[in-house]
């Protein structure tokens, strides 16, 4: 499957703090932050904070799952200092005179993190969007694509390319971190990188007709060097190719091999001068076994995996992102656009099988991300892939670690992200029930942290 985003005219985002705008969502946020739940002095017993030093807090929760360990903790406590985590275990590390968030019964998690997002894209008609709107307004309504996948729990978004003739989710992504907006973390690559009448083409329109491609079309060795180095200059921290044909485009074959063996090689060595891992889009078999063999660091999707490229995957730690749920999404929803109707037809036909080899990696040990697909669309949606995960042989802790530690492990950021531990940032989410009976509590956060601050509360 492929990029795409959410569908026209969704007014409505749940759990979303900032319905009356952004000066609503920054005022709450600050507020939030600065309003303790217990009064000073109340807190647990322990020695007194210190008078100098980065702002302490504590969380107090009926359960936390810390993203590394099997078995959740009870009545925990995390103290955390700035924007990082000090301390976890049980009431006794908050010391007297903090502000302490008491989340009652509450389950605690690490920030989500979504490996395959496509904020950009808020339409089925993500093939024409980008030549419809400007970059400016793409950007615009990816800005509050993003937020209200913040507000929903995801605290990092890797994007896999997206569909803009620019580099607009930079742009946000500098906008968030000089702070000018309030917002997740953001990495990924400009564009996704595809062949002449590949997915990443437009495939559709008359020969005498040239547009622009929502993708960055290459061919060739030197212009896929020339295509890496471009998309490093303007700020990509990933490469995204697609190396095979896609199931949400038009014109081309998901089963198909598209980029040559030395074409994805030089992709791969080229990014590696700059300390940039690739991400390969691959549904056919023999395209996955490529990649992995160039070297790339993480599969998305690869829906026609065989026994040998989950056995390959294994052995060079190559991480798998199989955007499950969104397949399910357009089973049961289906799409008004033309050019959405090929993916309709195809996750039907091939549901069945997906499943079972996604049951085949878990089984047999392959690194696996929770990657929505999603972006636009409303962030609810994206939790569902934790049950998809789980519908596919996870346990609901396994699918927990997918869309927390493994993610960061992916992104080379799990010195500071995907655990609750002490020195990690503190990026946590929390839902009112316990995902460890029932996954479908994903979908109800309750409270978002990120980088030690409140941005949403019960």
């Amino acid at each position: 499957m492929r990029q795409h985003g959410g569908r026209e005219g969704v007014a409505r985002r749940a759990g979303v703090l900032w319905t009356g705008g952004l000066a609503a969502l920054l005022a709450a946020g600050m507020a939030a932050a600065a309003a303790p739940d217990r009064a000073a002095g109340t807190g647990p017993a322990g020695a007194a904070a210190p008078a100098a030093g980065p702002a302490m807090k504590g969380i107090l929760c009926g359960q936390l799952i810390d993203g590394r360990s099997d078995r959740p903790r009870r009545n925990a406590a995390i103290l955390i200092e700035g924007e990082r985590i000090a301390r976890v275990g049980g009431p006794e590390v908050l010391p007297k005179g903090i502000e302490v968030i008491d989340l009652g019964p509450a389950t605690v998690m690490p920030g989500f993190i979504d490996l395959h997002s496509h904020p950009l894209q808020s339409t089925d008609s993500y093939q024409i969007d980008h030549l419809r709107w400007s970059s400016a307004y793409k950007a615009l309504r990816g800005l509050k694509a993003v937020q209200d996948n913040l507000m929903s729990g995801w605290t990092t978004l890797r994007i896999p390319g997206d569909a803009d003739v620019y580099y607009a989710q930079f742009d946000l992504r500098r906008a968030i971190n000089e702070g000018l907006f309030v917002g997740p973390r953001i990495a990924g690559a400009g564009h996704y990188i595809s062949i002449t009448g590949g997915g990443g083409d437009i495939n559709f329109m008359a020969p005498e007709q040239h547009f622009i491609a929502d993708g960055l079309v290459v061919d060739g060795v030197e212009e896929m060097r020339k295509a890496v180095r471009q998309e490093i200059k303007y700020g990509s921290d990933w490469i995204k190719l697609l190396v095979t044909g896609a199931f949400m485009s038009t014109g081309d074959n998901p089963a198909d091999v598209h980029f040559s063996a030395e074409e994805v090689r030089v992709a791969v060595e080229e990014a590696a001068r700059h300390n940039v891992p690739v991400m390969a889009h691959a549904h056919a078999a023999e395209g996955i076994k490529l990649a992995i063999r160039a070297g790339v660091r993480s599969i998305e999707h690869g829906t026609f995996m065989d026994s040998e490229a989950i056995r390959l995957m294994v052995e060079k730690g190559v991480f798998l992102v199989p955007t499950i749920y969104v397949g399910d999404y357009y089973i049961e929803n289906g799409s008004a656009s033309p050019e959405m109707q090929k993916n309709v037809e195809l996750s039907k036909k091939y549901h069945d099988t997906f499943m079972r080899r996604v049951g085949e990696a878990i089984h047999a040990g392959v690194k696996i991300g929770v990657g929505t697909d999603f972006g636009g669309y409303p962030p609810v949606l994206n939790a569902r892939e934790f049950a998809a995960l789980v519908k596919a042989g996870m346990s609901p802790m396994q699918a927990i670690q997918a869309g927390t530690r493994v993610g960061a492990e992916a992104l080379r950021w799990d010195d500071r992200l995907g655990t609750l531990e002490a020195g990690k940032l503190a990026d946590i989410v929390a839902v009112p029930g316990d995902p460890l009976k029932d996954i479908s509590e994903l979908e109800r956060v309750t409270f978002v942290m990120i980088g030690g601050k409140v941005v949403k509360r019960p």
